[in-house]
């Protein structure tokens, strides 16, 4: 009678797990949509373009990226947040949209940590805090004793009051104990060109962004922002080998799904990511624009984001940082 009852049971159980089992192993059926909410050209676009058309070789099945840009990311993370959680309607987030923007607005529609499935990190994207080569200082050591000399008089610019270029420099003055002035600019373009003009004397900057104008000697490349050297840059020290023990800035990139996506569709999506990204041609493209390949699981990644979120929220409320 118990051999019977335990064999029933298991009957249900398949019965039950099977609609999930033929699911992981139709997906994915149809073309996937990936939300990238950001502007096209951008490095992350185009790494993120490198991964899926891997991707969708091994699947044999089309990832179409659509670029929906606006306010900072979040018209982009509010569709995916909405979209039936089928695997057929996944993301593309940096950090800035998850752990900055929610520490930045006082309403964001979406909850950064119980919105998304989490799939898989990407990339990080190393950072350098740059100089015109006019600047009385050729290292960290010399530009925080300039600062200590001449305390608010340095600007540095930004793409903006709270983007990634505000943050890394408010975490840089802050642990330098020095005073410095924030010059926002409306978009990262202009505030890199007025760098290199010497309008402005410095900023943190994407190292993919400004490496060619390093190696002309139009930029001086004061240190590295991550806890290693770039690649891009291996002469240069890090801000953490200068003196600043502590410091680390990078930003990320990551794949994530409607909440509720199941769990079937998100493994194979993490397997797959991971899968591309350890294709030697990948690596080699995504490291040859500054990018660290780190593909990881969900679980690495939740975590990841909850840590970054309290983080950029502790370097927010110390500086001050309001977005109007």
């Amino acid at each position: 009678m118990k051999i019977h009852t335990s064999v029933g049971w298991l009957l249900c159980l398949f019965a039950a797990l099977a609609p999930w089992l033929a699911l992981a192993q139709s997906y994915p059926a149809r073309p996937v949509l990936m939300i990238m909410p950001l502007q096209g050209g951008s490095s992350l676009d185009v790494a993120i373009r490198i991964v899926t058309q891997k991707m969708s070789e091994n699947m044999g099945q089309q990832i179409v990226i659509e670029n929906q840009p606006g306010a900072a990311g979040m018209i982009g993370a509010e569709r995916v947040m909405r979209a039936a959680p089928d695997g057929y309607t996944l993301a593309m987030f940096n950090d800035s949209v998850l752990t900055m923007i929610p520490n930045l607005r006082k309403t964001v529609a979406y909850d950064p940590v119980r919105s998304f499935a989490p799939v898989s990190l990407v990339a990080n994207n190393s950072w350098v805090l740059i100089a015109h080569p006019s600047l009385l200082a050729k290292s960290v050591t010399e530009l925080i004793a300039l600062a200590k000399e001449r305390p608010g008089e340095l600007n540095y610019s930004s793409g903006g009051n709270g983007s990634p270029q505000h943050i890394a420099m408010e975490l840089f003055r802050s642990m330098a104990g020095i005073k410095l002035t924030h010059v926002p600019y409306k978009g990262t373009t202009q505030a890199t060109l007025d760098v290199i003009s010497g309008q402005i004397p410095m900023m943190f900057s994407g190292t993919n962004t400004v490496v060619g104008q390093i190696r002309e000697g139009k930029l001086r490349a004061l240190a590295a922002g991550g806890a290693k050297r770039s690649p891009l840059l291996p002469e240069v020290p890090t801000v953490a080998e200068s003196g600043l023990r502590d410091f680390e800035f990078t930003t990320w990139a990551a794949f994530f799904a409607p909440l509720a996506t199941p769990k079937e569709i998100v493994a194979r999506l993490n397997a797959e990511t991971a899968r591309a990204l350890n294709a030697p041609d990948v690596r080699d493209r995504l490291t040859a624009q500054g990018l660290e390949v780190a593909p990881s699981t969900p679980e690495h990644l939740s975590a990841l984001t909850k840590a970054r979120l309290e983080q950029m929220g502790r370097i927010i409320r110390d500086a001050g940082i309001v977005i109007e």
